[in-house]
């Protein structure tokens, strides 16, 4: 399945971001360094992700989409030009893999250029049409790309849309190669697209180019026509599956996960129909940015997730940014010892070429000095531009720069001269700066000889970190939002929360329990108030990184579980079990001593602050009118899995049965004599989860734990 788009999908996805004229941009990330996400807001819609892989694809999407809690510095510069902004026009440049998205606001006008050739680009200009940020910084042979300089589009290559017959004739009449070589380089068509015309126009692929008789050019030009046709009046996209069983896979995919899954079997996307390919294995999408986004969207969109894996995950992300800034420093100590030599190695050459051109250079310097004792330096500085040798003069240093002679004689490698010193004091001062550089090359390297020595044992602890399983996770600044509370996952992904005290209580049924979740409760005075989230939850991480150690899971945070279900009683009464099973466990029964308790669930309705006449409820309790539904001899015993979610390792809880199903490496918490602190502590040594996160998915009370491979992997 190929990645990068040609100048046709370039073209269809134009016209289809031209549905979107009217939006508002509102807010842009950096998920990846690859990728720029700019949302889009029209009046009573969904908001839309214009997604842009760099030098790859555009497309428009409306996945869950993790982004990160600090925008980088192009995410930046996008929110504070873009904000707000409408989007007033969509074109192409030309039949270039070239888009540019122009938004007006009250400031004026601003345009977005996004470069889907070479490593693309995506650069942001103002009104005038100078850049204001290009993504990265670039330099081509006829421009450049850099804050503050004019925007220079590509050369502009062949647009097969404004090709009459002559021009064709020209085109294939100067071709040395065969036909679908000149189609694709120069007719801009690319290979399949250049393929598909031959296919159309009956003509082999591999015949000269400028051996097509007039019959034959006449069905190649039939063909281009209809294409383009085709292009630029058709709708959607088509998909051609790896044979047709795949078809049917993904014919009876009804859900995202599904069509995720059957996506695999894709091998091929296109505007228009590629008349050379199998029909019986081809499907539809209703645009092209649907079928990318079956293709490409679950990758695309675990960009973040992935950065975060990359960064965080097998040698821990202290340990793996130690390694890369000890790899910066000894590359720049390295260049920094061949910079000292090669200086070292010039001013040396330059001090003996002083000498050997001595009556040169003393005769240069004798003569200036005399004119300067007779003129003054004002007037010798105005004249030495006639003279061939002399360069320049600074009076406030008093020196010159000079020309030695070449082989031929004529001036040559250029020298700094004090004309205050004599010839052997100038030569001098170059083999001084010679020693100097050396001296500085030396103690470069015995910096790098340490750099290399501590990027070793960063290596080896790196080694013996991953080879054992653990996670190195950072102390973050800003945690998700369900870490205020208590929370697990149940099966399916889906999430308990449940307060930490009074406070979260209110917090929980108040922000948090809305229509259609459900209401949990410990049979227990004093038990914290939980709600069983109906969409929020999490998922597998379809695309994870490499680099995560064997047994690790990687989730992702959703909001679009339970598709087609409108309300959390129409779950699995497992799972309702699940939830007032965890519900129990964070209650004061687990320190009773008893090896069962009993919790019960209601609607959001019947939960309330409101009391009877002449009656008070204390700070985190409710009311619960109506009729409650009972969980009883629910046991007394909860799990723990090692997982990365969304690029952070954490652990997980949850019951024994899920957990182990989802989780390889996890371990059974029951009721026992040990501190948690103590649990919490082994689990961290074994696993590199931090501490606090352990205690926190522990239940309130001593413990014991059963290993299944979390603490001995």
């Amino acid at each position: 399945m190929r990645e990068q788009s040609s100048s046709f999908d370039v073209a269809r996805i134009v016209r289809e971001l031209s549905e979107l004229i009217g939006a508002r941009a509102r807010k842009a990330y950096q998920p990846h360094y690859e990728q720029v996400v700019v949302r889009l807001n029209r009046k009573g819609v969904p908001s839309t992700d214009l997604v842009i892989v760099r030098g790859r694809r555009v497309y428009t999407s409306q996945r869950d989409r993790p982004m990160p809690s600090k925008p980088s510095q192009f995410a930046m510069v996008l929110r504070k030009h873009l904000n707000n902004s409408r989007l007033i026009a969509v074109e192409q440049f030309g039949f270039d893999r070239v888009i540019e998205l122009t938004f007006e606001h009250g400031g004026g006008r601003l345009k977005l250029v996004i470069e889907l050739f070479r490593d693309g680009n995506v650069i942001l200009l103002d009104d005038n049409g100078v850049i204001i940020q290009p993504l990265t910084h670039a330099k081509y042979a006829s421009r450049s790309l850099k804050k503050g300089v004019a925007y220079a589009p590509p050369p502009e290559t062949v647009d097969p849309r404004n090709m009459d017959r002559s021009a064709l004739d020209n085109l294939l009449d100067g071709s040395n190669h065969d036909l679908i070589r000149t189609l694709a380089a120069r007719a801009n068509f690319g290979r399949i697209y250049g393929s598909t015309a031959c296919s159309i126009a009956g003509l082999d692929e591999k015949m000269g180019a400028n051996s097509l008789d007039s019959e034959q050019r006449d069905a190649l030009e039939e063909a281009i026509q209809s294409m383009l046709v085709e292009l630029s009046e058709g709708d959607g996209a088509m998909m051609w599956m790896i044979d047709s069983e795949a078809r049917q896979t993904w014919e009876a995919a009804d859900n995202e996960a599904d069509r995720d899954t059957a996506s695999s079997g894709i091998t091929e996307i296109a505007p228009i129909d590629l008349s050379y390919t199998d029909g019986s294995t081809m499907v539809r999408a209703a645009s092209l940015s649907l079928a990318y986004d079956a293709v490409f969207g679950s990758h695309d969109a675990a960009a973040f997730i992935r950065r975060e894996e990359e960064r965080l995950v097998e040698s821990g992300e202290d340990a793996g940014e130690k390694q890369a800034k000890l790899g910066r420093r000894a590359a720049q100590q390295s260049a920094a010892i061949d910079r000292f030599h090669e200086r070292a190695a010039i001013t040396q050459e330059l001090g003996k070429a002083i000498q050997g051109n001595w009556e040169h250079v003393d005769s240069l310097l004798t003569q200036f000095n005399d004119a300067v004792d007779s003129d003054g330096w004002q007037s010798v500085g105005d004249r030495i531009y006639d003279v061939p040798w002399i360069d320049s003069a600074d009076p406030a240093k008093q020196t010159i720069v000079a020309y030695l002679p070449d082989e031929e004689g004529d001036p040559g490698a250029s020298i700094t001269l004090y004309v205050s010193k004599t010839v052997h004091q100038n030569a001098q001062r170059y083999f001084e700066e010679a020693s100097t550089q050396k001296s500085k090359a030396k103690g470069a390297q015995t910096a790098l000889a340490n750099t290399k020595q501590a990027h070793e044992k960063a290596e080896k602890r790196a080694a013996k970190d991953a080879a054992a399983g653990r996670l190195r996770s950072r102390q973050r600044s800003k945690r998700f939002w369900f870490e205020k509370h208590r929370w697990a996952m149940l099966s399916g992904g889906h999430l308990l929360i449940g307060g930490k005290d009074a406070k979260g209580n209110d917090v929980v049924v108040r922000k948090h329990l809305s229509s259609n979740d459900l209401y949990f409760h410990a049979d227990l005075h004093g038990a914290p108030s939980c709600s069983l989230k109906l969409n929020d939850g999490f998922a597998p991480n379809q695309n994870p990184s490499e680099t995560i150690p064997e047994g690790v899971a990687s989730l992702q945070i959703v909001q679009n579980l339970a598709e087609g279900i409108e309300d959390a009683r129409e779950l699995p009464e497992s799972m309702h079990l699940e939830a007032a099973q965890v519900a129990v466990c964070w209650s004061r029964a687990w320190g009773s001593g008893g090896a069962a308790a009993t919790a019960f669930h209601a609607r959001p309705s019947q939960v309330s602050k409101t009391t009877e006449t002449g009656e008070s409820l204390a700070r985190g309790s409710f009311v619960v009118r109506g009729q409650r539904n009972w969980h009883r001899n629910l046991p007394l015993e909860l799990a723990i899995g090692m997982a990365v979610v969304n690029g952070v390792p954490m652990p997980v809880s949850g019951t024994p049965a899920t957990i182990s199903e989802n989780f390889e490496r996890w371990g059974k918490v029951i009721p026992g004599r040990e501190k948690k602190e103590s649990v919490a502590n082994r689990i961290s040594k074994a696993t590199g989860l931090t501490q606090d996160d352990l205690l926190s998915c522990l239940p309130p009370g001593n413990c014991s734990i059963e290993d299944h491979g979390l603490i001995q992997s």
